[in-house]
């Protein structure tokens, strides 16, 4: 990352959107790993490597991410899109994020339902699963490396993960309590809390970035009340039109129109990412609507965990069978009818992620530096740092022993898992 001389690299004069769309499609294709691991993607192409954003800047859009409902990954790829290239860019680079998904998930899913079992795609999937728990271990390490800077981070990040491991309390629950802390704790003892949450200086570390520390926010991003009105009312449109015509020509209780409606809320359900809403889902789609059998939302899962995009993507998956199953077009469109309820489902669970980052975008950008407002965001990215090692932990007991404790282990899938981390350090 540095020169002969030890001095660091400049950073990039500009990067157009063209350049910008690129990496967002590829991203769209790697992006596996779950919250954890595509965040550790993005902050190792964009901040370490690409330097297009400062790592203050980075963590600082992340935290607010991370306390919004739906897709934290997908939701900083838009803030940061939004941040270089104005509305378009934000667009942009949140569909690219999920598209591929959508497309591989609709193939795989149309594959499942129509031909029973996949041994070929499992065994083609087989290797990812340890080393998505590889990725994850080593995004809590990085993340944790940089956001611990003292003990009292270190002491919120042991708590929340004591919390969430062993009392199973709700990922909600747990950032609320950070941001209390934090917000308390930045009054009695600010020193502690203006490390921003592992925000050092990312000159020193991996040079000068396009949107640096002190780069002012661009016009497009400052806080006006009249584009607040003009994104809540466009949001707005963009659900209620949809709905209204899905109402027409299927009726309220259409399998169309209960997809729009139910995924709606779990979009706005899901603080704490998939893992938080899936039950909520299940119970929905499996036990409610019929739209699927429990055995197939479990094979969704392991799909939507082996497929790039976030895992919340699994929802494309339950659309699918739920319209293939219903025939809805009828019994000679059974793949029409799956791929437009798959696309339907995926468009109201993450049309609320977008409304959600140009709406506060301005807000958290005129946050920078006020202490008022990053120290309860460093207490939350240091009990989510606990929290992305339960998850860490979660994948790795269930990749090694497949069946249980009392069940084999899995030597072939720790040594994947093994070899992944070693590489990754």
């Amino acid at each position: 990352m540095l020169e002969s001389n030890d001095t660091p690299l400049s950073p990039p004069k500009t990067v157009s959107f063209w350049a910008a769309f690129a990496f967002w499609l590829k991203l769209g294709f790697i992006s596996f790993g779950g919250p954890a691991g595509q965040i550790s993607i993005m902050h190792q192409e964009l901040v370490e490597q690409r330097r297009w954003i400062s790592e203050r800047r980075f963590l600082h859009a992340l935290n607010y991410c991370m306390v919004l409902p739906g897709p934290e990954a997908q939701q900083l790829a838009i803030y940061i899109g939004w941040l270089m290239h104005r509305t378009l860019g934000g667009i942009v680079a949140g569909t690219l994020f999920v598209l591929p998904s959508l497309f591989i998930l609709i193939a795989l899913s149309w594959a499942y339902i129509a031909y029973g079992d996949l041994p070929l795609v499992a065994g083609l999937f087989y290797g990812i699963k340890p080393a998505v728990t590889a990725i994850v271990f080593q995004a809590a390490h990085r993340i944790g490396s940089r956001a611990l800077k003292n003990n009292l981070l270190w002491g919120i990040a042991i708590a929340a993960f004591v919390a969430i491991f062993a009392a199973n309390i709700p990922f909600p629950a747990i950032v609320a309590i950070a941001a209390l802390l934090g917000y308390v704790g930045g009054k009695l003892y600010p020193e502690q809390f203006k490390v921003g949450g592992g925000h050092g200086s990312s000159a020193k570390s991996f040079g000068a970035a396009l949107i640096d520390d002190h780069t002012p926010t661009p016009a497009h991003a400052r806080f006006s009340w009249s584009r607040v009105l003009k994104v809540i009312v466009i949001g707005a449109l963009l659900w209620a039109i949809p709905i209204a015509l899905l109402m027409s020509w299927f009726g309220l209780d259409g399998v169309f129109t209960q997809m729009g409606l139910f995924f709606t809320k779990a979009a706005l359900l899901t603080f704490g990412g998939a893992y938080a809403v899936l039950p909520y889902v299940f119970q929905g789609a499996v036990e409610h609507y019929g739209w699927l059998s429990a055995a197939q939302m479990i094979d969704g899962l392991g799909l939507g965990e082996t497929t790039p995009g976030p895992l919340i993507m699994v929802v494309a998956f339950v659309g699918f069978i739920g319209g293939y199953l219903k025939e809805v077009f009828g019994p000679e469109a059974l793949f029409l009818s799956g791929a437009t309820a798959a696309t339907l489902v995926t468009w109201f669970t993450f049309l609320p992620s977008y409304v959600f980052i140009l709406l506060g975008g301005p807000l958290v950008e005129s946050t920078h530096g006020n202490l008022k407002f990053t120290a309860p965001l460093t207490a939350i990215t240091a009990a989510v740092v606990g929290v992305i090692l339960d998850l860490a932990l979660f994948f790795g007991y269930h990749v090694v022993w497949p069946t249980g404790l009392s069940g084999r282990f899995d030597v072939t899938s720790a040594v994947i898992g093994l070899l992944v981390k070693l590489l990754a350090l």
